[in-house]
C-alpha cells in the first residue's frame, strides 16, 4: 500500500508505516499546487496531512487515492465534499492532541496577565519599564468562559481549575451531571445565554468546531458583550472570528486577545503575514501552533497509523468524517 505524507510528520509514524508494509514517501513542503504531480508519481492509495491544504482541484486529479488522513483533530483544510463525491474517505484523530492545545491555550491566558512577550520585546530592546509592567490582575478567583467542552475544552478547563479559577462553559453536550463533576457552572446552549454570561467573566476560551452555525459566533455582539479589558482567547479556527470586530473591541473596549489562528492565515507553511491585530497593544499571537508539541504529535502519529492498519486489515476507515459513496 503506498502512502504520500504531505506534511511534518513523527520519524517514529513513518518507522511504523513501513513497518506495516506501507510505501511511503514524505515530502513535507507539498502544497495544494504541487500535491496532485505529487499524487500521481506516487500512485498514493493514503493521503496524510497536518495543515495542508487538499482543496477540490487536488482531489478531483487523485485518481489512485482512497483516504485521505487528518493527523489532528481539525479537518477544514480538506475539502470532504469533494473527497465524498470521488469515493474517498476523510478521517481525523480526534483528541490525540487535545492537551497541547489547552496548555497554549493557557499559556496565552497567562501571557495576557503578566504580558510577558511585551516585557520579553521591551528587553531585548534596552527598555526596562518596571513600573508599566507591575500591573496584572491576577488569575486566581478570576471568571473564564469556556466555549466548547470537548477534549480540548475539557482539558483547559482542569487547567484553569488548577490556577484557582472560576470556571463557566456552555456546550451542547455539557449535562448537569458533567458540569458538577468538573466543578464548574453550565451554561444554556443558546447565543442569549451566551451574551449575559459575557458580561459577567473576566477571560473567555473558544473550543469549538468551524462549521456554518459557528462562522463569525465572534462578532459585534459576541465582543459588545464583553467586559471592558477581558481577556478573549481562540485556539479553534480563525473563520469563528469577525476580526474587523475584534480589533474594534481591542481599540474601544480595551480587549485583550490570544489568537493562534486567523481568518485569512497563509496556507503554506512559511510566508509574509501580518493581520491587523498584530500592530495592536495587548495581543498575544503564535503560529497556529497549538497542537505541535513532541508529545501531541506522537499520539497523533501513532492513532494516523492506527487507522491505516485497520484499513488494511479490513479495507475500512475509522474516524470518519465524511460520507463517501462506495464505501
Amino acid at each position: 500500500m503506498k502512502v504520500l505524507i504531505a506534511d511534518k510528520f513523527e520519524a517514529e509514524g513513518i518507522e511504523q508505516l513501513e513497518a506495516l508494509g506501507c510505501d511511503v514517501v514524505s515530502d513535507p513542503s507539498l502544497g495544494p499546487d504541487t500535491l496532485p504531480d505529487a499524487l500521481r508519481a506516487s500512485e498514493a492509495e493514503i493521503l496524510i496531512v497536518r495543515s495542508t491544504k487538499v482543496p477540490t482541484s487536488v482531489i478531483e486529479g487523485a485518481s489512485t487515492l482512497m483516504g485521505i488522513i487528518r493527523a489532528g483533530a481539525g479537518y477544514d483544510n480538506i475539502d470532504g465534499a469533494a473527497a465524498a463525491a470521488k469515493g474517498i474517505a476523510v478521517c481525523n484523530c480526534p483528541g490525540m492532541n487535545a492537551i497541547a492545545v489547552a496548555e497554549l491555550a493557557i499559556g496565552h491566558l497567562i501571557n495576557l496577565d503578566r504580558r510577558i512577550g511585551e516585557q520579553t520585546a521591551a528587553l531585548r530592546v534596552g527598555k526596562w519599564n518596571k513600573a508599566e509592567y507591575s500591573k496584572a490582575r491576577g488569575l486566581k478567583g478570576r471568571r473564564l468562559l469556556v466555549i466548547g467542552t470537548g477534549a480540548i475544552g475539557t482539558a483547559v478547563i482542569t487547567r484553569a481549575k488548577a490556577l484557582g479559577m472560576e470556571v463557566w462553559a456552555q456546550s451542547r453536550r455539557l449535562g448537569d451531571d458533567t458540569a458538577r463533576a468538573l466543578g464548574i457552572k453550565p451554561i444554556a446552549y443558546t447565543r442569549e445565554a451566551i451574551t449575559e454570561a459575557l458580561g459577567e467573566v473576566d477571560a473567555v476560551s473558544i473550543h469549538v468546531a468551524s462549521t456554518p452555525d459557528t462562522k463569525n459566533l465572534c462578532g459585534p455582539g459576541f465582543f459588545g458583550a464583553m467586559k471592558p479589558g477581558a481577556f478573549f482567547i481562540n485556539t479553534s479556527r480563525g473563520d469563528i472570528v469577525d476580526e474587523a470586530e475584534l480589533v474594534k473591541a481591542i481599540n474601544e473596549k480595551g480587549i485583550r486577545a490570544g489568537l493562534d489562528v486567523y481568518a485569512d492565515q497563509p496556507a503554506d507553511k512559511v510566508a509574509d503575514f501580518k493581520p491587523e491585530v498584530a500592530s495592536l497593544p495587548g495581543v498575544s499571537l503564535t503560529h497556529h501552533c497549538g497542537a505541535s508539541t513532541d508529545q501531541a504529535q506522537l499520539a497523533v502519529a501513532e492513532e494516523t497509523c492506527r487507522i491505516v492498519e485497520v484499513y488494511r486489515d479490513s479495507g475500512k476507515f475509522e474516524n470518519m468524517v465524511n460520507d463517501p459513496a462506495g464505501l
